[in-house]
């Protein structure tokens, strides 16, 4: 077992130093950008008052498409749904890998997890004595706000965190989830080291990216909630830079009502696409 470990580390190695000989090896460009609106179909249970996580996502993937046709020359643009369907998460990287992506962008609306506490509704007489009576009260925070972003970290399932959890959750509405997820959810020497060499090879991309789209937000405002590497299931298997944003609460009334306005969605897609363009002359020229 070690021996075979140590061969398959090297076997990587000897990868992953090709892969990058290759790009310096020719003028780098970046020409096509995947986008992936988040959830989908019966994947969608995320809301705000009167709006889904999984339309608003769907919205803004498409805005930022069209958008990123009309303003970057010769730029093409793949989604993972164009329609309200689901697509397991391992497909939407498949997509982009078979694509040949440059970019992957992974849109999402974050929430807050619902918190169960008991308070006391009233106190009743038993054998002379008061008892209290408690109640259940299920109440999620509508104060919560702002943008972040994340890249692929190498957290094993059970230590991640709320928001995690609910991204990594569609993995589960899949029939065959074990197979398709075996190499992020095993937690065996080869698979670890397949997994981080796959990441390190774009993670500092990744990382400048991200950073990127967190200063646009900010310029136009948002609560900074930063860049976080995380163990999201959907950018495991990336073969290039890629990222998952999330544009802001839906379960913050003033936030949900910016991300479904013209206004907020013009402001969101300006500020994705300025990252981008931003990017891409780092990309082509510095890297």
């Amino acid at each position: 077992m070690y021996l075979k470990t140590i061969l398959t580390f090297i076997i990587c190695f000897a990868l992953s130093n090709t892969f990058d000989n290759q790009a310096f090896a020719q003028e780098y460009k970046i020409k096509t950008i995947v986008i992936d609106a988040g959830h989908g179909g019966k994947d969608g249970a995320t809301h705000g008052v009167y709006s889904k996580e999984k339309d608003v996502a769907l919205k803004t993937a498409l805005n930022l498409g069209k958008a990123l046709q009309d303003s970057i020359k010769d730029i093409r643009i793949v989604y993972t749904r164009e329609t309200d369907i689901f697509i397991p998460l391992y497909e939407r990287i498949n997509i982009a890998n078979n694509a040949k992506a440059d970019l992957f962008i992974s849109i999402h609306l974050n929430d807050m997890p619902v918190r169960v506490s008991r308070v006391v509704d009233y106190y009743k007489k038993v054998k002379g004595r008061s008892v209290p009576v408690y109640r259940s009260i299920v109440a999620k925070s509508t104060s919560t706000k702002g943008t972040e972003t994340f890249v692929s970290g190498t957290r094993r399932l059970g230590e991640q965190d709320d928001v995690i959890k609910r991204e990594n959750a569609a993995m589960f509405l899949e029939d065959n989830y074990q197979k398709n997820y075996e190499g992020f959810i095993a937690n065996t020497p080869e698979n670890d080291i397949m997994l981080s060499l796959m990441k390190q090879t774009n993670r500092d991309r990744s990382l400048k990216f991200a950073s990127l789209l967190q200063q646009e937000y900010v310029a136009a405002g948002r609560i900074n909630r930063g860049v976080q590497e995380k163990s999201l299931a959907v950018l495991a298997r990336a073969a290039m830079p890629a990222v998952l944003t999330e544009i802001g609460f839906v379960s913050n009334p003033e936030e949900e009502d910016y991300m479904n306005s013209p206004e907020g969605q013009k402001e969101i897609v300006d500020g994705i696409i300025k990252a981008i363009k931003n990017y891409k002359r780092i990309a082509e020229t510095s890297f």
